[in-house]
């Protein structure tokens, strides 16, 4: 069964820097394309990056040119590298498939921006 651990958040001023760091277990990682999702406080879950097998990426406007998506396929590794964060960047992070069928949903990483 596929385990995701998601890790790197926590309270950073607006403007600041974070990086995410989701592990993967099992050997499915290198032929997925994984993505980051992040679900505020009322609001549903949605997809802000993802990044294919062979590393084509994909942002919503709303992270575009702020947060790099990258992984380590030999590490199983997902990273998500957030600058210029803004309050309405707070949520909760989590990492799964970004097409097909998603796993278990990890319990994420807690993002909380100040203003």
């Amino acid at each position: 069964q596929v385990q995701l651990v998601e890790s790197g958040g926590g309270l950073v001023q607006a403007g600041g820097s974070l990086r995410l760091s989701c592990a993967v277990s099992g050997s499915i990682f290198s032929i997925n394309t994984m993505g980051w999702y992040r679900q505020a406080p009322g609001k549903q879950r949605e997809l802000v990056a993802q990044v294919s097998s062979v590393g084509i990426r994909n942002y919503a406007e709303s992270v575009k040119g702020r947060f790099t998506i990258s992984r380590d396929n030999a590490k199983s590794t997902l990273y998500l590298q957030m600058n210029s964060l803004k309050p309405e960047d707070t949520a909760v992070y989590y990492c799964n498939t970004a097409t097909g069928v998603r796993f278990s949903w990890g319990q994420g990483t807690q993002v909380t921006v100040s203003s």
